[in-house]
């Protein structure tokens, strides 16, 4: 028997309908707050993603799923999704029609790293971006969107942590701090990071694993290092949180796993699943649009990981099933075909309706209509055609009720 790849899962029935759930709740308030969908391929140039995600990160250089094509050309299916709404934004001078764009796209990312909890190989992502504006008014715009968001879907053990990473004026003298503070715990931390800890010290901040966690726990703090323009900027941020009712956490060690980033990030972070607590992340990338060719464009914006998103919901939802409107048991197959005409025309008229095909007896029809948590039952047979009613049964209460079979299909929608 073959089986999935690993890093890889079926989302079934009894859980798909709580995916689409979520994707109704956050489509309808992503659209309240002005933003338009737009779907990008899974596939682009791997340039794309090593220019714009940094190729100092573990996604660039271990974790993405790229090879060369037919034509020779290196290509990578996606890791994340805003380097590739960055390029349409580029390539299709969407800044020419209207520099302030919010833009949103749902659908699957692929990483091969290790798979975990609510983290898999292919992974799906709700993303939203905001080009064309400076303020920082934006950056809370979107974390009020994602609490807003949250709170509609019935999770509530959240916390956001932000963090500014200033701008590359003040960066440098932080990152000078840190390259020093590193140097003398070399050896104590894992190999990744004592590989990193010069070409990218920012990414010692990032990393889980605990005993790093415990080294950095005395490190510099960018806060320490920002110039007047960066302070001021998550200084508005906070005050506008505050103003709001937003509560928030000052997380020094938060930097994000990318490289695109500037002044403010923030995680939504949950208690709900363990070691990887983090459901929904962003932040400002002021420099990234002009990095991949486009013009100078401020912009922002966040990613929530759907697959544990959807986990914490199923725990407040543990099956969320569309049931039948209607079960039509028919009895003889000589009435299959009428029977079948109704079941369609309910269909068309927005009735769950389904039918037993294989000619069984009506105890057996009556059993499959309560396993299938039908709400009514619909009963024809030979008699039933000779006297020109249908039986309705309703499955809660157990009542039933004669229905003409003379404009069926008006009379049974009349009844549900």
């Amino acid at each position: 028997m073959i089986q999935l790849i690993k890093g890889f899962k079926d989302i079934l029935p009894g859980e798909v309908e709580i995916w689409q759930q979520i994707e109704k709740i956050t489509v309808s308030l992503l659209e309240d707050f002005g933003f338009k969908e737009i779907r990008i391929p899974i596939m682009e140039h791997t340039e794309l993603f090593a220019r714009s995600i940094g190729e100092d990160t573990d996604i660039v250089e271990k974790e993405m799923y790229t090879f060369r094509d037919r034509s020779g050309d290196l290509v990578t299916l996606r890791p994340e999704a805003t380097a590739s709404i960055c390029r349409a934004y580029i390539q299709h001078k969407l800044f020419a029609k209207e520099p302030v764009q919010k833009l949103f796209t749902i659908g699957p990312m692929f990483r091969c790293e290790k798979p975990q909890k609510g983290r898999y190989r292919q992974f799906y992502q709700i993303n939203a971006e905001i080009f064309g504006v400076a303020s920082p008014l934006v950056d809370v715009e979107l974390i009020v969107l994602l609490t807003t968001l949250f709170s509609r879907l019935s999770v509530s053990d959240i916390k956001a942590h932000i963090n500014s990473l200033g701008c590359p004026e003040c960066r440098p003298g932080f990152k000078a701090a840190l390259t020093d503070f590193l140097a003398s715990r070399t050896e104590n931390l894992c190999s990744n990071c004592a590989r990193r800890k010069d070409r990218n010290p920012l990414r010692v901040l990032d990393c889980k694993v605990p005993g790093c966690r415990e080294e950095m726990a005395e490190s510099p703090s960018l806060m320490d290092y920002l110039c007047p323009e960066c302070l001021q900027d998550f200084e508005s941020v906070k005050t506008n949180l505050e103003a709001l009712n937003i509560p928030f956490v000052v997380d020094k060690r938060l930097v994000r796993g990318l490289d695109y980033y500037n002044r403010t990030t923030f995680e939504i972070q949950t208690g709900s699943l363990g070691a990887q607590n983090a459901v929904a992340g962003g932040g400002r990338y002021d420099g990234l649009v002009k990095e991949l060719g486009g013009p100078d464009m401020p912009a922002t914006g966040f990613a929530i990981g759907f697959d544990r998103l959807a986990e914490i919901v199923r725990l407040n939802i543990p099956e969320y099933v569309k049931t039948p409107d209607i079960f039509l048991a028919v009895l003889g197959k000589q009435n299959q075909s009428l029977v079948f005409e109704w079941k369609c025309a309910l269909g068309i008229k927005g009735v769950k309706a389904e039918m037993d095909f294989s000619g069984r007896s009506l105890k057996s029809q009556m059993k499959r209509a309560d396993k299938m948590k039908a709400k009514h039952v619909l009963i024809v047979g030979d008699n039933e055609i000779k006297e020109g009613s249908a039986i309705l049964r309703n499955m809660v209460t157990k009542e039933q009720v004669s229905i003409p079979i003379n404009g069926i299909v008006e009379n049974v929608v009349a009844k549900l």
